[in-house]
This record gives C-alpha cells, structure tokens and sequence, in this order.
C-alpha cells in the first residue's frame, strides 16, 4: 500500500466493514479505517506468544508523523519485554465511573459519540447529558470502578433518582438565577437510558465485557401519556385568542396554535426560517431536527397561520426575537405566563405533539400515516426520498389540522373516526370540509373530495 500519509489517509476510503491499511516502510505500524468514518492508528505485535493490538489513537489527534514516532517508542518497549496492550487493559479496567465519563464527555464533546441515524449528538442533547451526569450519576456512583459495578448498582442508581435523592438547588446557564433538580420518574428513566449507553462505551474500548445497565426494568413516563381533550382544546383555543388580542403574549399564542396544528416540536416551529416553509407544496422543509432533515406535510390552518407569518416578518425566522436577527427566545417562560392559574397549567408543548397524534389515530389514520405527519424515524423514508409530497398525505395533514382548528374555534363534531365502508366515509369526509369551510350547507362535490 506504501507509506501511511496524510494524503493515503484523506483517501481512504469506507467499506461495509472496518479494515486495517499496513505501512510497508514500519512493519506492524497501520491505519484502522470505521465504518462511521473515524481512523486510528494502531499497532500489530506478538507477546506472551499471541498477536496483540493496540491502538495509538484517532486521527486528527495524531497526525502520520507523530503516530509513527510513537509506534516506533512502542516497538521499542515491546522488544524489551513490555506489553501495552495489557498495561492500557489493566488501567482501564482500573478507572472509576467518573473517569469514564470524564472519558465519554471528551468524545462527546469532539462529536465521537454518535445519536439517533448515526449522526453526532446535538448541541442540545450534549448540555442535557452533562447534566445527568453531573447532578445523578457522579454523585450517585462516581467513586465506583467501572469492572465492579452490577446490575443492582444500577437499578440502585435508578431507585434513588426517582426517591429525589439527587434533588438539588442549582445555578444553571440556560435560566437566570437557579433552578431546582427534583429527579424523579422521567429523569430517572432517562439518566438510566444514558448510564447504559456509557457502559456501551466502555465495552468498546475495552474497559468492561458485559453492560450492567442491560436488562434493567425502567418505569413508564406517565408525561407522555397526558393528551387534551376537546374541552381542553376550546380552552386553549380561548387563551391564544385572549393572548393575541391583548398583545403580551402574542407571539407564543401564535407559536402555541402551529404547535397545535402541525404536532410539531416546539423547538421546531420557534426556531423555523422563512425558508423551510414551503407554502406552495405544503409542507415544511425542516433541515435540523432530532432525525436530521425532515420533510413534514401540514395542514391547510397551518399553512394559512405560515403564510401570514411570512407576510408579516422579513428577517431569517418566522417568529423572530430581539437583536439582529434571531429566533424568539422567551417561549418557557412565556409559556408558562399563557397557562397559568388555568385547568392547563399541567400542559407542555409536547403534549400539544401528542395530542396531534392522538387525534390523528382516533380520525383513523395509520401509524405509518401519523408518524410522516409528525416526523418521527418511523417515517423518515418519506423525508429522506420525496421532494413532492404524496397527496394522501397532504389530506391527512388537512383532516387532521382542520380538526384541531374546529376544536380550538370552538366547533362540536359528533364524529371523530372514519367508517369502514366507502359511501360512509365518504360522506363523514363530505360533512368534515363543511364544517371546515364554516358550515354551509353547500354540497361538496366529487371534484372537490379529489382535490
């Protein structure tokens, strides 16, 4: 292959499996290149009778030149009876859990430690597991070393976030002043979710064999099962007109009703360009959102709520904030100001995602429907391939958006799930857009249930 350069690395190419590219001119000295994408540099030896490997390091922290300087100290020591890959193995087995996430925070931190459709964990995502492990599983378990803990160590660690043992008063960046760490059921569940995908880290660097955190009984998040009833949906439909014609908290008013009609993730419509609304095609062309980019079909209320945003801001968002040209930044806390002393006050945003789903399932959709309609992995297919949105889908999003709307107006609808037989569901769809259109009782004609 020749000598291992920066130039034979940056050519390198990827294959369905890892391989090891071999430099001619120091025998045993290669170049490991992953399937992700990242590359090492390693060394090929025999000690104790046996082949041994051991990696330098990644590329990008050592370039050619160095690894190989540092290979050739390695061979240098393994003449003389030395053993590095047993030493590293003996020290990392030797590390304790708060090195190993002092470990696993480093490769996070540099984008080593891939999420969801193996990309790079978000900016985000990355501040909320610092947290965990700063305020749950350090002070929990810190002082464990890694090759001791068990599977009741960490069922221990999840007994006790949820019991609030971990609660804290403490400052944060995100909030002026300090906030208060409660722990509990969710936080519980989550950190626990994150300690098994440390433990995963181990196990590939060689620190640990088995994962303790597998297999472990995490409870049920009740949050997720919170959806609003039609009630509800005529009252926050209420405070979002109250809000709007008041003017102090209109911009999260109209932020809360896109919400509500896309199912979209708040962080999703905040922080939404003019240029990811598609108003033509109906859709929203997302480019950064928890499963990368997103094409997410809408409704005709939402499309309608869009448009009037783009006609009455210029700069980059459609809800725009203070300074330059930013995005609005005051949604929590304004939040909170919209629903409180209301029979809301429990509500989140993302129950306003969930309930979006739950309407869709009792209008009859299928979950291959309902998850295009919300963006989920489920539905990423349709995201990564279609530049024209299926029409099926863009009636979905009309039903379903057309549906919340009434609700949030104010409308009674009897029926709320399509019959099986055509003539029944055609004439349920008939009395639907009616209804949508504001009651007439002009019929609605084949022509119009095409388009």
């Amino acid at each position: 292959m020749g000598k291992i350069t920066k130039r034979l690395v940056d050519a390198s190419e990827l294959r369905a499996k890892d391989y090891v590219i071999w430099d001619d001119e120091l025998p045993g000295f290669g170049l490991r290149v992953f399937v992700s994408g990242k590359r090492s540099y390693v060394i090929q030896y025999r000690s104790g009778g046996r082949s041994r490997r051991y990696t330098i390091g990644l590329h990008g922290v050592w370039t050619p030149e160095t690894a190989r300087q540092e290979a050739k100290i390695l061979f240098g020591r393994i003449a003389q009876g030395d053993d590095p890959a047993e030493e590293r193995q003996l020290n990392h087995r030797a590390i304790t859990i708060k090195e190993l996430c002092a470990l696993y925070v480093a490769d996070l931190e540099a984008g080593l430690i891939l999420g969801k459709g193996g990309r790079p964990k978000k900016p985000g995502t990355i501040v909320t597991d610092m947290g965990r492990i700063r305020r749950h599983i350090v002070p929990l378990i810190g002082r464990r070393k890694v090759k001791d803990l068990t599977k009741a160590d960490v069922n221990r660690v999840l007994k006790d976030i949820m019991a609030g043992k971990t609660a804290v008063v403490a400052k944060t960046k995100k909030l002026r002043g300090k906030a208060i760490v409660r722990g509990g059921v969710g936080t519980a569940t989550r950190t626990i979710g994150l300690l098994g995908g440390i433990l995963t880290y181990a196990i590939e660097a060689g620190i640990i064999d088995t994962n303790p955190a597998h297999g472990i009984r995490k409870p049920k998040d009740n949050v997720r099962d919170r959806r609003l009833t039609e009630s509800e949906y005529r009252l926050l439909g209420q405070i979002i007109r109250d809000a709007k014609e008041e003017g102090r908290y209109a911009v999260v008013a109209e932020i809360t009703r896109v919400i509500a009609l896309t199912g979209c993730r708040r962080g999703e419509i905040i922080n939404l360009a003019r240029t990811e609304a598609d108003i033509g095609a109906s859709c929203l062309r997302l480019d950064d959102t928890k499963e990368g980019k997103s094409v997410r079909p809408v409704g005709l209320p939402a499309v309608e709520a869009l448009e009037a945003r783009l006609d009455a801001t210029t700069g980059t968002y459609l809800f725009p904030g203070q300074g330059e040209d930013n995005a609005f930044g005051c949604f929590p806390t304004h939040w909170k100001k919209l629903i409180e002393n209301t029979p809301l006050e429990d509500v989140t945003p993302h129950v306003l995602r969930h309930s979006f789903a739950s309407i869709a399932n009792d209008l009859g959709f299928t979950e291959v429907t309902i998850a295009a309609l919300l963006g989920h992995a489920k539905g990423s297919v349709t995201g990564k391939y279609i530049h024209t949105l299926d029409t099926a889908l863009i009636m979905a999003a009309d039903t379903v958006s057309g549906y919340i709307q009434g609700l949030l107006d104010g409308v009674e609808f009897k029926q709320t799930a399509y019959a099986l037989d055509r003539d029944s569901r055609k004439a349920a769809l008939a009395r639907f857009l009616q209804e949508a259109a504001g009651n007439d009782d002009t019929p609605v004609s084949d022509d119009r249930l095409a388009a």
